[in-house]
């Protein structure tokens, strides 16, 4: 009966997720709107470095801070009792 269920939440959400993207409407993206002053595109380089090589070097800049002041002491795994 449990995977009865989850089907039918499955079906319901993905229904639902299809409505929803087929009737809104288009972003109208080349009608400009009052104000609009958009700046000059982006290069392939600069668009490689702002969405691959910016979150991959913060990752890295994130997990290198947490590896070196990480003060535990017990890194091996515990042997089981059994």
């Amino acid at each position: 009966m449990d995977k009865k269920n989850a089907l039918r939440a499955g079906t319901l959400a993905a229904g639902t997720t299809l409505m929803m993207l087929l009737l809104s409407s288009p972003a109208l993206a080349l009608t400009r709107d009052d104000g609009d002053d958009p700046g000059p595109g982006l290069s392939v380089v600069d668009t490689l470095g702002l969405f691959v090589v910016a979150p991959i070097a913060i990752f890295l800049a994130i997990f290198g801070l947490v590896w070196v002041l990480d003060k535990s002491k017990d890194r091996e795994p515990k042997a089981s009792k059994a």
